[in-house]
């Protein structure tokens, strides 16, 4: 009897530890207490990933740090692969914060504690351009084969949809988003859903990803926090909210997603088929470039794309030529003697944009600098200092490349240009030049490969005063 009781009053402790497991209490200190904020993040080209100098990068990596920089925090990374490994994390009291791309959703607002909203998407159903027929409608989804990233709230849409609609199916899939989109590319999965910004960073590389349609309206991505840190919620909340946090999420937009356009299947088609055909032929002497002048091998390559495709024979109807396109007076200047040479031109390319760098003040800050210095190779020198003459005068930023996008184009507009030193120019030009660099840079950068050396200044040379 007596083992009986002991027996019955174990089993009801244990019910009672087990009813009060969920949610279950923090096991972290708040990181105001060592002045650390553990984050939880997935690697990925729209949270957090390394670039070549194998430095940390992404949109969520520029907020958080921001965020904790502004607390005086430091932070501590806690890397996973998928995004329900990145909830399991929050959830057993590992981290304070996940900043991985989480869709704010009604069934996550129960187990966390909700933090700001950053980024507007929508999730997109994504098949192969040549799938027929391509699903366009709701009705079309049965007997498709749809997988997606398990613990997504891709699963959870796509369940509303199996509950409203007959001969719909899904699976989840433990593989991540972006490896999902790649199946679709190489046709070993008909569709996958993602959210609409890594759809749109994504895509770039596999042209043949065709959105078929949205699934939602619209949804907010965001942080979400441990439970019991409320107190760091709300700091997030309000710095998000504040004139720093928005400015940061203006910056991030701008850096990551902004110039990437809209979607260009043939052109993207072209690039990836050269990147594969063409590039080899020239990479060595992109990396020769990059340690003689401290100037990216990708950004060079990305620049000799956007001015030949990679054709070392290329001639325009101005006389430039090339695979770097050279003037025949810039070439002179080089020393370049015969600018079809693609080792000669390529080396004197990237010493002509690392001369309109230099020349640059030391105080601009990157990527705005190096942005300055592709329009200066673009437009020329002395037009890049009109339209900066020109922002000062009209209250804007002569060292935001935000601001002088918005200014260059003047001077092409009979209202400034009169003004300027060097008169009228085609400045939006220069706009587009840089835009289209900087998306082909992005698709060329994984060819290239991590930076041989172990840290490669951008240029070491003393800036010439304007």
């Amino acid at each position: 009897m007596h083992r009986s009781l002991q027996g019955v009053l174990l089993v009801a402790v244990l019910s009672m530890l087990a009813g009060c497991s969920e949610p279950s209490a923090p096991t972290i200190a708040a990181p105001g207490e060592r002045g650390v904020l553990k984050v939880a993040t997935r690697n990925g080209a729209t949270t957090y990933y390394f670039n070549r100098h194998e430095a940390p990068t992404g949109p969520e990596y520029d907020m958080a740090r921001n965020f904790a920089e502004a607390q005086g925090w430091e932070i501590e990374w806690s890397l996973f692969d998928s995004t329900s490994e990145v909830l399991g994390a929050l959830a057993s009291g590992d981290v304070h914060m996940a900043a991985a791309g989480l869709t704010l959703l009604p069934s996550r607002d129960e187990r966390f504690i909700k933090g700001p909203a950053h980024t507007d998407i929508v999730e997109q159903l994504v098949c192969h351009r040549d799938m027929r027929p391509l699903p366009r409608q709701i009705e079309d989804l049965a007997n498709v084969d749809i997988r997606v990233t398990e613990g997504s709230s891709y699963s959870q849409q796509l369940t509303s949809l199996v509950n409203d609609h007959t001969g719909i199916s899904f699976e989840e899939d433990p593989r991540t988003t972006e490896v999902l989109l790649e199946a679709v590319a190489n046709q070993t999965l008909d569709c996958t859903v993602a959210d609409s910004n890594i759809v749109k960073v994504v895509r770039r590389h596999f042209p043949h990803l065709e959105v078929a349609m949205n699934l939602t309206a619209g949804s907010n991505l965001g942080w979400y926090l441990a439970n019991g840190q409320q107190t760091l919620a709300d700091q997030s909340q309000d710095w998000m909210a504040s004139e720093e946090g928005v400015a940061t999420i203006e910056a991030v937009h701008e850096r990551y997603y902004a110039y990437i356009g809209e979607f260009d299947f043939v052109d993207l088609r072209a690039l990836n088929r050269r990147i594969d055909k063409r590039l080899p032929n020239y990479l060595d002497l992109f990396l020769e470039a990059e340690n003689n002048t401290g100037m990216p091998a990708d950004l060079l390559a990305a620049l000799a794309y956007q001015e030949s495709h990679w054709d070392p024979a290329a001639v325009s109807p101005t006389g430039v030529r090339g695979i770097m396109m050279l003037t025949r007076n810039t070439a002179h200047s080089l020393g370049v003697t015969n600018r079809l040479d693609p080792e000669a031109a390529i080396d004197g390319g990237a010493r002509y944009l690392a001369d309109r760098h230099a020349r640059l003040p030391d105080d601009i800050p990157e990527p705005d600098r190096t942005y300055l210095a592709l329009a200066s190779y673009n437009i020329g020198r002395g037009h890049v200092l009109d339209a900066r003459q020109l922002a000062r005068k009209l209250g804007k930023d002569p060292d935001s490349w935000e601001d002088m996008k918005e200014v260059l184009p003047l001077k092409a507009d009979k209202r400034f240009y009169p003004q300027t030193r060097y008169g009228y120019a085609r400045g939006y030009e220069p706009v587009h030049y840089v835009r289209r660099i900087r998306n082909y840079m992005d698709v060329i950068s994984p060819a290239v490969g991590p930076l041989k050396t172990s840290e490669i200044a951008l240029i070491p040379t003393a800036a010439e005063n304007e």
